[in-house]
């Protein structure tokens, strides 16, 4: 698929009406690691009888035509490639028995700062186990678009039986290119006042460790140029942007990729200063201290999110990859880590390592506050199955105390009429009787940066809002248009106009 106008390979200039971009391509190199046989098999995982809110049933076996996540096309939603719905397929034989074929066109998110303070799990030792994190605390050091926020709270309260959300992460790199907001009417107001006055009551922001690091989002020496000049993503954006969230008055989700760049379906690039880290049980560590850290210093500065989602689109697992020679700035092209470390789920010792890894999350998470929903997200739900099988290993197999399931459901990528997502959702709500479920992206779109405006974003909403537990939607980049779909908002010059036909399916 081609870049629409509106999404940006140079984020610097791409407040101009931008043009199309060439494809690009996403194939990922040969499996480097497999599962040997006879490597040794991890001990239980540890889960707190406090997290243990999710119904479980007994393990399913994994599907017959499920093979390792490796050599695939994902499709980042600011990088989208060609149209096709490639699988990924094993290049080691020793893998394919437990392995995940998934075809991984995603809408992948944005990553965190570079500059983001050393957390200490970078060097885990047996001496800073996760029970007693030693969490370091850094107040934010603002840049240009990190201001106080402009609270919008006077505007109509809202209803929050149901949460209507929208991912916003990149108006605030837009913003900070002074691009101003227009509602339907013309009317000027800041991007909460616009998103409130048509009923939405959520935002979802995504952040990453070290953005500012080498194959990080914001690389200053990345040829993707993906934010200019400043670390969009990192923590100090991000709690700036969620202090703005909370003084509209909304719900917050915070979306953690556990990468220095995008991780989705295709890419799960371990972050830099964790990889040296040689055991699951230390890298468990870092996961636990750099969540530990990020939340408590979202709750000192009075923006502690109501949700917290961890890792994102992690359907092939999590921390599975490191860069290789041929890593472009998406960071696609990535190599196996070592099999002592990674998460990929398609292999007996990454399913392990990647339970650790959502446990020392959530925990992490749970720590800071019980009160905050812990969300996990995949995609595929165009394959029930490949659903069938992560959810078995997650939460049947391992016990993964998540409150909240969340999923990518596009059209244009596959997924399908939002009718027909019916049978797979009434038959995981019928399995998984405790857990809360949320469409963490969506857009509507049929096809490249198009959509029929027939309701289908609509109908997104009262199929969900039908359904027992699931408890809300997440548009994904309302001002964003792209091979998932167009925008809501057109380009006038510089500035960004709500579309009337387009927010009167939410009105």
């Amino acid at each position: 698929m081609n870049f629409s106008r509106l999404t940006f390979c140079a984020l610097s200039a791409f407040l101009v009406c931008l043009n199309a971009c060439g494809d690009d391509s996403n194939s990922q190199s040969p499996q480097k690691d497999s599962l040997a046989e006879g490597d040794e098999r991890p001990a239980e995982l540890s889960s707190s009888d406090a997290f243990a809110n999710v119904s479980l049933s007994s393990a399913g076996g994994t599907p017959a035509d499920i093979q390792s996540l490796e050599n695939s096309s994902a499709v980042n939603p600011l990088n989208p490639i060609s149209s096709g719905d490639p699988s990924f397929s094993s290049t080691n034989p020793a893998d394919t028995s437990g392995a995940l074929i998934v075809d991984p066109l995603s809408s992948a998110s944005q990553p965190n700062s570079a500059e983001s303070p050393k957390s200490s799990a970078a060097e885990s030792t047996p001496d800073n186990p996760i029970d007693n994190p030693a969490p370091e605390s850094s107040a934010p050091e603002p840049g240009s678009s990190t201001s106080e926020p402009v609270s919008s709270a006077a505007e109509p309260a809202l209803n929050f039986d149901f949460l209507l959300g929208a991912d916003i992460s990149t108006v605030q790199e837009q913003e900070a290119q002074n691009t101003k907001f227009f509602d339907v009417d013309g009317t000027e107001g800041d991007i909460f006042t616009i998103l409130k006055k048509h009923g939405f009551n959520a935002i979802r922001l995504r952040t990453f460790v070290s953005p500012l690091a080498n194959y990080g989002y914001a690389a200053k020496s990345s040829e993707c140029n993906h934010s200019g000049s400043e670390a969009f993503g990192d923590k100090e954006h991000v709690i700036a942007y969620g202090k703005k969230v909370k003084a509209a008055g909304m719900v917050f989700l915070l979306d953690i990729h556990y990468s220095d760049n995008w991780a989705d379906p295709g890419k799960q690039i371990i972050p830099e200063r964790w990889r040296n880290v040689t055991s699951s049980d230390a890298m468990a560590d870092s996961v636990y201290n750099y969540t530990y850290d990020l939340l408590t210093s979202f709750k000192a500065a009075g923006a502690l999110p109501e949700m917290v989602q961890v890792g994102n689109e992690t359907t092939p697992g999590i921390l599975i990859h490191k860069p290789s020679g041929s890593t472009d700035c998406w960071g696609n092209n990535p190599d196996k880590a070592s099999t002592a470390i990674n998460g990929d789920m398609g292999t007996d010792a990454g399913k392990a390592n990647a339970a650790k890894y959502f446990n020392a999350g959530i925990k992490a998470v749970k720590a800071v506050s019980q009160d905050i929903k812990t969300v996990l997200h995949i995609e595929r739900i165009r394959k029930p199955e490949t659903v069938n099988w992560w959810m078995g290993v997650v939460f049947d197999q391992y016990k993964i105390p998540a409150d909240v399931m969340g999923f990518s459901a596009y059209t244009a990528y596959g997924d399908g009429a939002p009718t027909s997502w019916l049978t797979l959702f009434n038959s995981l709500n019928s399995k998984y009787p405790k857990l809360e479920f949320i469409v963490a992206e969506y857009n509507g779109g049929d096809s490249d940066n198009h959509y029929n405006y027939d309701g289908s974003r609509k109908k997104t909403n009262e199929v969900i809002r039908g359904l027992d537990r699931w408890i809300g939607t997440f548009f994904w980049e309302p001002t964003l248009g792209g091979a998932w779909g167009p925008a809501m908002f057109d380009w006038s010059g510089n500035n960004l106009k709500a579309n009337a036909k387009a927010f009167e399916e939410f009105d």
